[in-house]
């Protein structure tokens, strides 16, 4: 195992700190930069009501990465993204190295960590725009650090969201307390006037997540981030394909912030672009893309993760990524303000969706470790995730469209759910499919609903 030390308060490898420049000289750093900031951007898209978009993107190469970033910024992004590569993200940092070394096209990311923090200044100077550290680490705390040194002001992650989709084998615990750790760290630099971005991946598996879960989950990890000092929050939801539960899901997330917040907490809504399988049609694609801007703008977000028309055949290349950009943006127009929805139907949503909400989140909050609470709780199945690909997720829960295309609960497991609460999903999706094969065949074609219209394919 590799040696460890303190850095800022965060246990980090030795080699990652040996590189890093003292904490003071890095709070300095961030306090007096004069580049653009994530949560001033999120706050100015706030208040105009249009959510701004950002892609994912990122390459192994340095001159490259920097490239792609000038390709994108022309379409438009209100922020833009370095995503990290996967050796990076498993703290494989001499596997990381060897492959920029050999091969960096082959990376599925950037390499941050070993490309350092005076590279990662580059990436920011290259744009007029914030960027944002995404990743999928269960414990990203060397890449962290690499980030504050370098500059960057936004770090997606969470111990829940960053451990159930990508782990097969890191207990609760241990994510939680990486993360802690983290968000330890933003709360020392706001208390020195250096405001970071914690955005929360509600994502979480991308295949039929319900909305109470997703924000449950985030939920769960806002409160341990505010605890720690965290004061701006972005919390994410993945966008389910039916319109009036997506905006229901979106407007419930300052709701619940309102309950379980302080006010002095920044929470701004994000939307991920449908993560489900995407359609292979070009035309087809451009209209969800499209339709996930105005799902966005109706539900209150500010910000958009788009997604590309080159989606269902792999990583997008930059032209298909600057056109989704913006074909999402064209979807929060306000040539599209006349669209209208039925709002009973969303406040009723929006009340049953935050009472399910609250009967996953309240148990948790009893004893008041967070962190405990949430590994007691997916050890009960009292949070649980469907198709999780972590031991310490049950994934019991089955997940269903209802007949308007509205994901519900087929089975709840072992969720904590009021009767009133479970009866209602079973009405709504009383489908009959009760034999084996009838059950795989509807999960199938759940997960397909964005196909089943699909017209041409090139």
């Amino acid at each position: 195992m590799s040696e460890t030390v303190d850095w800022a308060g965060m246990r980090i490898d030795r080699s990652t700190a040996a590189d890093l420049p003292q904490w003071r000289e890095t709070v300095d750093a961030l306090r007096t930069s004069t580049r653009p900031r994530a949560a001033d951007a999120l706050r100015a898209a706030h208040r105009t009501g249009r959510p701004i978009a950002q892609p994912r993107c990122g390459v192994g190469g340095h001159e490259e990465m920097l490239e792609l970033l000038r390709r994108l910024e022309p379409a438009g992004p209100g922020m833009l993204t370095v995503t990290i590569d996967s050796y990076t993200r498993l703290k494989q940092f001499d596997r990381a190295a060897q492959a920029l070394r050999e091969a960096p096209a082959d990376l599925n990311g950037y390499p941050l960590t070993v490309h350092g923090w005076r590279r990662g200044r580059q990436l920011l100077d290259a744009v007029g725009v914030p960027l944002e550290v995404r990743h999928g680490s269960p414990d990203a705390r060397d890449l962290f650090a690499v980030a504050l040194a370098a500059g960057f002001t936004s770090f997606e992650g969470g111990g829940i969201g960053y451990n159930v989709p990508y782990c097969k084998d890191v207990p609760f615990a241990t994510s939680m307390e990486a993360w802690r750790q983290v968000d330890a760290v933003c709360g020392a630099l706001a208390d020195d006037g250096v405001i970071v971005d914690r955005e929360l991946f509600g994502t979480l598996t991308a295949v039929l997540v319900p909305p109470s879960i997703s924000l449950a989950c985030t939920l769960l990890e806002a409160i341990a981030a505010v605890r720690e000092g965290v004061r701006c929050l972005s919390i994410a939801y993945p966008q389910g394909g039916e319109v009036h539960q997506d905006v229901a899901a979106l407007r419930s997330i300052r709701a619940l912030a309102a309950r379980y917040l302080p006010p002095h907490v920044a929470v701004h809504p994000v939307l991920h672009e449908f993560m489900g399988v995407f359609p292979r049609g070009r035309g087809t694609a451009d209209a969800l893309i499209l339709y996930g801007g105005l799902v966005a703008r109706l539900g209150g977000a500010d910000k958009i993760i788009n997604k590309t028309n080159q989606e269902a055949y792999g990583i997008p290349d930059a032209d298909a990524n600057a056109l989704g950009i913006r074909t999402a943006l064209m979807g929060t127009s306000e040539l599209l303000d006349f669209v209208a929805l039925d709002e009973a139907r969303i406040d009723e949503e929006m009340s049953w969706l935050q009472r399910e909400v609250a009967e996953l989140v309240d148990p948790v909050l009893q004893d008041g470790d967070v962190p405990a609470g949430v590994a007691g709780a997916f050890a009960a199945g009292r949070l649980d995730v469907p198709f999780s690909a972590s031991v310490h997720a049950r994934s019991l829960v089955v997940p269903a469209r209802d007949a308007t295309g509205a994901i519900r609960y087929r089975r709840t497991g072992e969720l904590p759910f009021s009767a009133a609460v479970r009866q209602r999903n079973d009405r709504l999706t009383d489908t009959g499919a009760g034999s084996p094969d009838r059950f795989i065949q509807a999960v199938t074609a759940d997960i397909n609903y964005f196909l089943t219209s699909e017209g041409v394919t090139s």
